[in-house]
């Protein structure tokens, strides 16, 4: 599921104080020769509201079954997100079918700035202040899967610093130049 990010670290749900969250529920009707069947599908995000986060969905006859097989999808795909002083580490961007979501870190007190299913995801994240938009679709699952895109490819610091081979003080002293040169720090 998560193959295609170069730096996600996957989590065990062991040890961990979990609080989820239902995103929805909906109803499903299959027509049959015998008739309508109905069933119900519900997606729920789950996190310690401490960087781990993950989502899962549930389908059953019951609404309460659908939630509980969503709760138990959600444990097996825990993720770490970075985050920096109860925010994001920088803007991101995610995509995921019809549905655009734009995520910007935001000044203490600001608080989370976002709807429905971000709002949901950005909580259980655990991100205190934060601004976001959500654009195209507005089909809880996709826009679910969208911010999760956005916040898998957040990337902290340090793992930046790691992946060109020096360290966080030489990375802080290019940042520094860079603002001089063009003389905006962003």
């Amino acid at each position: 599921m998560y193959h295609n990010y170069k730096s996600v670290e996957r989590v065990k749900p062991g040890g961990l104080e979990l609080k989820d969250s239902l995103v929805g529920v909906q109803r499903v009707t299959k027509v049959t020769k015998g008739g309508r069947t109905f069933g119900f599908s519900a997606i729920v995000v789950v996190g310690n509201e401490n960087g781990v986060v993950g989502h899962g969905l549930g389908k059953s006859k019951d609404v309460s079954s659908a939630i509980g097989k969503a709760v138990e999808d959600a444990k097996k795909n825990l993720v770490r997100i970075p985050i920096v002083k109860g925010t994001l580490p920088h803007q991101q961007k995610g995509k995921f079918g019809g549905a655009r979501v734009n995520i910007i870190p935001a000044a203490p007190g600001t608080g989370v700035i976002a709807g429905g299913a971000v709002r949901t995801v950005l909580e259980a994240v655990g991100v205190n202040d934060v601004l976001s938009k959500s654009q195209g679709s507005s089909n809880p699952h996709n826009v679910v899967k969208a911010t999760f895109d956005a916040l898998l490819r957040l990337k902290n610091a340090y793992t930046i610093a790691k992946n060109r081979g020096i360290t966080l003080e030489k990375l802080s002293l290019i940042h520094i130049w860079r603002c001089r040169r063009l003389l905006t720090c962003r």
